[in-house]
This record gives C-alpha cells, structure tokens and sequence, in this order.
C-alpha cells in the first residue's frame, strides 16, 4: 500500500484545502472546509487543522504538513516574512516557518514573496508564489493569475520569480457593483453577456489612462438605454480586466499563461485574446504540485521521522 509522506495545506482566506501526498507526490485524499484563515474563531487554527485532517494526523505521525497561502499573513496563524524578488522554489524552501501543534506535530508555512516596482512601490504576493512553481513554467514566461486581486508574474531561469504586479480588478469591480451608485442600474446572474464584455474590454484597452471617467460609461449605457440591465454587469467586468491588460507592466509578453479555474479565467483568456495577447492554460492541481516541490526542497518528505525533524518537534 502507497504511503503517505505529506500533508499539504492550501490555506487561504476563506477556505482550507488540505492534499494527503504519497513519496511521489501523487495524491491519495483531498479534503476541503470552509476554514480560511478570517473564519477562524479567536485564531484557534491548530484545532480548524485538527478537524479537517486529524485523522490523517493520528493515523500518519511521521507526515509533517506544508501550508501556503493567507495562513502565513499577519491575520493568520504565524506571519511568515517575505523573500525578496528575484526568488525561487529553493528561496522559499530554506525559510520556511515552523509551527508546532496537538500531540507533536510540525507545520510549515511557506513565505510569500516581495518586490519593488519602477515606481518604488512594494508588492506581496502570498501563495500564488507556490501555484507558480507547480505550473511548469518555462523561463521568460509571464503568468496571470485572475482573482479578487490578480497578479501578472514574470518569470527567469531556474523557476526564480523576477517581479510581479498585482491589480485590484476584482475587488473594485466588487465594490462599485455592490457599494456603488453603478450597480443600481444592473441585473446580476445569467450567461455572459459576451458582446457587452467584448465591448467593455475594448473600451478599457483604449482608454485605460482615463479609467475613472470610463467607468461612467457602465451607467450612462444604462440610463441611455444602449445596455440591457442585464448586459451591464459584463460591461463593467470588461471595462476593467481591458484597462488591467493595458496597464500591466514588464517585460513586453506576446503570450502569458493563465492559472486558475472556472468563468474568471475563461473572461481573462476571452479578453487576452481580444487583446491580441496569445493565451495557454497552466496545468491543474498547481497549488498542490507548488507546494510539493517545496516540500522536497526542504527535505520535508522522507517517510519515516529523521533525527532533524524529531529535533523540531521538541
């Protein structure tokens, strides 16, 4: 029978998803919860691991657990410090923070990466850094992760992550639809509107440098009764991921590959064509893969417990 050699924990803000690894990095079980770290209370996260896989826990003691993601901000369990940019799978792996819990156990955190724009401005990431080192990518990529934050990353030889940006589309699209006086005008829910979305992406391409008089357009279209209510919401969302593409910065990129799942990444990969941007998808199962790797490089995944890894558990 397969042993298991690692638990791997992708541990974000509002969910927990936690991977039982075999000595290859093959995955006997997954388990998920909505454990994230702002839904733990009083920060009691030794028990919110211990109910999703104490089982894997008592069952496999020698398995020591790897985590990425929000667990290791200034809101979760332990703040794990950042690398600084350029950084790579062997960067992260020798800082590694640990964290003893229960009846022995030892959880590392991967830090999250930093780095310093041309602008002279800081930008994090925080377990996006372990997606991009479990998704294959080759030198001089650039990679784009949508989300309520989306990060375009570019990457070097030897899997270093050179820089990265990070652009607030989805949290602002939030925002304006559901805070906003642009959202009373909408109808959510239904297919993509796709040539509202097509028009929106257009228009923030063209006019990303004046994007807070662009975004008046997705009432305007409204009130003028050029946009069915229900084609508004697209509208906006196309306006917005068209002024992030224009405005990304670094080095110039003829293709990116986009990581990630679901409608999110299908608007990305509809916008980035229409952008003229050549687009290929990333592999599944990235996180996991990521934070496997760092696991290795870290000497974290033997099978049985060694005398440095007993020594941590002191």
């Amino acid at each position: 029978m397969t042993q298991p050699s690692l638990i791997a924990l992708d541990w974000g803000t509002s969910n927990l998803r936690a991977s039982l690894l075999d000595g290859d990095g093959n995955e006997l079980d997954t388990r998920s919860a909505a454990a994230g770290v702002m839904a733990v209370p009083e920060r009691r996260f030794a028990a919110a691991l211990e109910s999703v896989c104490g089982d894997w826990l008592s069952a496999h003691p020698h398995c020591l657990c790897v985590a990425s993601g929000m667990i290791g901000s200034r809101q979760g369990w332990v703040e794990a410090p950042y690398v600084n940019c350029p950084a790579g799978l062997a960067d992260a792996a020798a800082q590694l923070v640990p964290v003893a819990f229960g009846d022995g156990h030892l959880l590392h955190i991967v830090p999250g990466l930093r780095c310093v724009g041309d602008d002279g401005q800081v930008d994090v990431m925080r377990g996006e850094e372990t997606q991009l080192w479990g998704a294959d990518l080759l030198a001089g990529s650039c990679c784009v992760l949508p989300g309520t934050h989306s990060k375009w990353a570019w990457l070097g030889e030897g899997d270093r992550v050179l820089g990265f940006q990070t652009h607030m589309t989805g949290e602002v699209y939030a925002l304006l639809t559901q805070h906003g006086i642009l959202g009373r005008l909408m109808q959510f829910g239904g297919p993509l509107a796709e040539a509202a979305f097509n028009d929106g992406v257009h228009l923030g391409l063209q006019q990303h440098a004046q994007l807070l008089h662009t975004l008046f357009a997705a009432r305007t279209a409204g009130l003028m009764g050029q946009r069915a209510p229900n084609e508004l919401p697209d509208f906006l969302s196309g306006i917005l991921i068209g002024a992030e593409i224009a405005g990304a910065r670094g080095p110039a990129a003829a293709a990116v590959t986009l990581l990630g799942e679901g409608t999110l990444c299908d608007r990305y990969a509809r916008a980035l064509d229409l952008a003229g941007i050549v687009v290929q998808r990333a592999a599944h199962e990235a996180t996991t893969r990521g934070q496997w790797r760092v696991a290795v490089a870290a000497g974290l995944t033997t099978t049985a417990p060694t005398a440095a890894r007993r020594e941590g558990r002191r």
